[in-house]
């Protein structure tokens, strides 16, 4: 996810609040309302920690894990990966072309929505139609970029000059056809994210009452938001796809800190925190057993300047160089990630397909060569960074760590820019006010290195909150989608990637493990490639 796109990034890596007020709050947080409002969890639901959403439930405006989680259980599109990225039909019964330009959908019969109403192919025509239409601002309306006529519902300037896209077309009540403006090898794996779910009728007479009580087609249907408390939803008996739920529901739990929801697993009063703060990494092993599921996917962690702040407009790449190479990954990840990092030699993890270890010293930790590219590229302006990061995501001790890196091998102070949660974090991106730095982070939408690349650092790409932009990475971009191959493809962005280590559009980090504990009334506990805890499998014991 994603994201995505700032898919918000599982709060990665989880930094800790301090104070026992802060775990009292988060304790409260975990005590919230069921259906019948009685503090509790309805008998065979499975409770999570998964925070507050960004935005309303809605498929093409949802771009971060949290609210990646809820969608995912709400809707099914047309096609999904299994645990290990492969690709795999799900409402599509078959997609198909002969040219990766012009794609065939068929749908399989009898699905419907959780209101009984028929999935068809108009339900993924308008819902497509609705989520790139400019007017609706949606945040994910660039993945339809694609498709012929999305510039005239999305132009770059002026109102739409249609109500529709051209390229999309319905033949019959379960088929229809996707005309793109170019070849594109890799629009099935496209297809995975959820961005592109159908929507039923009702939504479109009321979305932000839809928004708030969502209408899916996935294995569970919505029952409930408390704002900030929790997100409930129930397992759906006319569920047609094959993940059918093996518990009765789920409850989305909004904690303050992943050291509230650790301390909760632990006592059994919830069932599965998706991360574990960095305090507690030491400890997970002695305190869950089996019960604590380490594993690698396809997730990394990067610090993105803003090339509109005063630090970094009309930067040298040569700095941004100079400070990657002042970041002493391989000691953080040991110390202070207790091991669960894998520091970066990329741009992606080793789970994406396309992965390459890049030929490059910039991810050494050198701060003889540090200084000597800083000065080169003529400094830092006010010898000062910022590092922007969300309190209740667990980054406080890693900032705090790669700060302390940069000023002893540079001299250069760097602090850390906290904001309360990830909502704010991510409204101070939008909004443009990040000082220096801020905490990136990404998670396969899917298993491809374009997904890690393109949706990041292409100069219209609505995630690329930084602003970075380059004509030859856009170009190669470009090309990369017109190869009419597969393989085609991976390689052209595989070149923009070693053009990236020139450019420096990030800094990126380390690779992920997903650190997950749960409790011992669940079973079946299972991560996918994304780091995703695959909650339709999770049994109640």
């Amino acid at each position: 996810m994603r994201a995505a796109r700032s898919v918000r990034f599982r709060r990665a890596a989880t930094t800790a609040r301090w104070s026992a007020l802060a775990v009292a709050v988060a304790l409260t947080a975990a005590a919230c309302g069921s259906g019948a409002g009685d503090g509790g969890k309805p008998a065979g639901y499975v409770s999570i920690d998964v925070t507050e959403p960004q935005k309303p439930l809605v498929p093409g405006n949802t771009n971060e894990t949290q609210g990646a989680y809820v969608i995912n259980a709400l809707f099914t599109g047309l096609v999904e990966y299994n645990a290990k990225g492969k690709l795999e039909n799900a409402n599509a019964e078959s997609i198909t072309t002969d040219d990766s330009r012009t794609w065939t959908v068929k749908l399989r019969k009898g699905w419907t929505f959780h209101n009984g109403e028929d999935v068809t192919a108009r339900s993924y025509v308008d819902a497509w139609n609705w989520f790139a239409d400019i007017r609706n601002n949606q945040q994910n309306s660039f993945w339809f970029e694609d498709i012929k006529g999305y510039q005239d519902v999305h132009p770059e300037k002026g109102d739409p000059r249609a109500k529709a896209m051209s390229g999309l077309k319905v033949v019959d009540d379960h088929t229809f056809t996707i005309e793109l403006t170019h070849p594109v090898s890799y629009f099935k794996y496209k297809l995975g994210y959820y961005t592109f779910a159908p929507l039923p009728h009702g939504f479109y007479q009321d979305p932000k009452k839809y928004g708030q009580h969502p209408v899916g087609n996935g294995p569970y249907t919505f029952e409930e938001w408390t704002h900030k408390k929790l997100i409930q939803v129930k397992a759906w008996k006319g569920y047609k796809g094959v993940h059918k739920a093996k518990n009765k529901g789920l409850q989305f739990r909004n904690y303050t800190s992943y050291e509230g929801a650790y301390q909760d697993v632990l006592s059994n009063t919830l069932d599965i925190s998706p991360q574990v703060a960095p305090k507690d990494l030491p400890m997970r092993k002695n305190d869950f057993g089996d019960r604590s599921i380490d594993q690698p996917f396809a997730g990394t962690q990067t610090i993105a300047p803003a090339f509109y702040s005063k630090p970094f407009k009309d930067v040298d790449p040569k700095v941004l160089q100079g400070l990657s190479m002042a970041i002493d990954r391989k000691t953080i990840t040991r110390t202070v990630l207790n091991r669960t990092r894998v520091p970066a030699t990329g741009f992606m993890p080793p789970e994406v397909t396309g992965y390459q270890k890049l030929k490059t010293d910039i991810f050494d930790y050198d701060p003889k060569k540090a200084r000597k590219l800083i000065k080169e590229g003529g400094g830092v302006p006010g010898n000062k960074l910022w590092i922007q990061f969300n309190a209740d995501g667990g980054h406080k001790e890693w900032v705090t760590a790669v700060c302390d890196s940069i000023r002893k091998a540079t001299g250069i102070e760097c602090v850390g820019d906290s904001k309360p949660d990830f909502q704010t974090d991510l409204d101070a991106r939008d909004a443009e006010q990040i000082k220096a730095f801020y905490r990136s982070g990404w998670v396969a939408d899917y298993p491809l290195n374009v997904n890690f690349l393109k949706e990041l650092y292409a100069t219209q790409a609505q995630t690329n909150y930084g602003k970075f932009s380059d004509k030859e990475i856009d170009a190669l971009f470009r090309k990369g989608d017109k190869a009419t191959t597969l393989d085609g493809t991976i390689k052209v962005y595989q070149e923009a990637e070693r053009k990236l280590a020139e450019k420096m559009p990030t800094i990126p980090l380390w690779d992920y493990k997903a650190n997950v504990v749960h409790s011992k009334d669940v079973g079946n506990v299972k991560v996918n490639y994304k780091g995703d805890v695959i909650l339709s499998d999770v049994t109640v014991k």
